[in-house]
């Protein structure tokens, strides 16, 4: 799945909507430290009242949001063992494909079992799984109208599952409007915090409209800290690469064929060209398949652009070789770069941490001044600081 194919589906997780039906809606209920099923409800998810709905939905939405490859993975499942009867991938599809909802909840609820069973949670936890169509519209054409449209769709089945903790509300202090009294108002029953699920998954994925039941889509709780035994253990998946994980093997690449010290127009120039694979990639019509990747021929490449002198495609290969023992590696050059749209390059000192856009990096230099060492940035307007235009000091030297 792409960020396009993720967006589009989380948007459909509204009310009395005909692009996304959910049938069944099963709830199960797990107390903290328990191995154990506490409670489960299933129901049809039209049965439940329109509040209801609608928290379930903005919480559904919630699992599906995130940047791609930092708190939603793509994961590919393990080969599935002679004679394992709990794989993962064997009980999604198995209850995607069931007649009978008795079935569907049989399967779902030995994941469920599955995730207390890898390690008991700290808190009580309601584990949500829904069955569902998603119907996907065609590519409008200039001269279509909106009914036209949808004459033709892409129909995917799917299940979804959040996890969300409890908590038990605070207690506070009324006052009793009836007795005319002060009363402190007790409650017991826990809080289900849809609001911030602590992880979930889409299953199957899709990938050029079409379902790929090999892979599943994981939702962590936090950016860039999924659960690797879950993934492993409970959906038997592959080992994946955080977009963080990725950047710092770019880095260690780059400092092995250049050294530990760059200037700022430099790393600027890097940034730069691989920015611009993005771009050409972003117009292209077909951006899943024009993805860009960083290997040796495009590091090499990117290194030169920039002005590094002395690079070689053998040089290169050998940082490969050193950092990640894998010469054919390939890294997603939307892991690599900084957020263009934002400053988001972080120059941290003892005296002050300054925020800056990667394309204004190369107004950013080190420089000695009266014998100390100074960050000097080029700037084209008048600089303000608490309301007074800032004096010019003498030129370096």
């Amino acid at each position: 799945m792409n960020k396009k194919d993720i967006a589009d589906i989380r948007k459909r997780f509204k009310l009395d909507t005909d692009l996304l039906k959910i049938a069944e809606i099963y709830n199960i209920y797990i107390q903290q430290e328990s191995t154990e099923i506490f409670h489960e409800e299933s129901r049809s998810f039209a049965m439940l009242d329109r509040d209801q709905q609608e928290l379930f939905l903005e919480n559904f939405k919630k699992v599906l949001g995130g940047k791609l490859d930092a708190k939603m993975f793509e994961v590919k499942f393990q080969p599935q063992e002679e004679g394992q009867a709990d794989h993962t991938q064997k009980l999604l599809y198995e209850g995607l494909e069931a007649s009978e909802v008795a079935e569907w909840k049989a399967n779902m609820q030995r994941i469920a079992l599955k995730m207390v069973e890898e390690r008991p949670y700290e808190k009580d936890m309601v584990v949500t799984f829904i069955r569902g169509n998603y119907h996907k519209t065609t590519r409008r054409q200039p001269d279509e109208t909106e009914i036209d449209m949808r004459d033709e769709v892409y129909t995917t089945s799917f299940i979804l599952c959040s996890m969300n903790q409890t908590e038990l509300p605070k207690s506070s202090l009324v006052f009793d409007f009836v007795e005319k009294e002060y009363k402190a108002n007790v409650l017991v029953d826990p809080v289900i915090k849809l609001s911030s699920p602590i992880g979930g998954f889409l299953f199957p994925s899709f990938t050029d409209n079409a379902a790929d039941i090999h892979h599943i889509l994981y939702a962590a709780g936090k950016a860039n800290k999924p659960d690797f035994q879950f993934i492993e253990n409970v959906l038997n998946g592959d080992e994946i690469v955080t977009a963080e994980e990725e950047k710092a093997v770019f880095e260690e690449i780059v400092k092995a064929v250049i050294g530990e010290e760059v200037n700022s127009r430099t790393l600027a120039g890097v940034y730069d060209e691989i920015n611009q694979m993005l771009v050409v990639a972003e117009e292209s019509e077909d951006d899943e398949e024009s993805a860009p990747v960083l290997d040796t021929t495009e590091i090499t490449r990117v290194l030169k652009a920039s002005g590094v002198k002395e690079v070689s495609p053998e040089k290169v290969e050998r940082a490969f070789q050193q950092v990640v023992q894998d010469k054919t590696y390939e890294m997603k050059a939307s892991h690599i770069v900084p957020s263009y749209a934002s400053k988001s390059i972080k120059i941290n000192t003892k005296v002050a941490n300054i925020a800056i856009s990667p394309q204004d990096l190369r107004y950013v230099k080190e420089v000695n001044y009266n014998g100390k060492r100074c960050i000097l940035i080029e700037v084209e307007e008048d600089t303000m600081i608490e309301g007074f235009k800032l004096l010019a000091e003498e030129e370096l030297e």
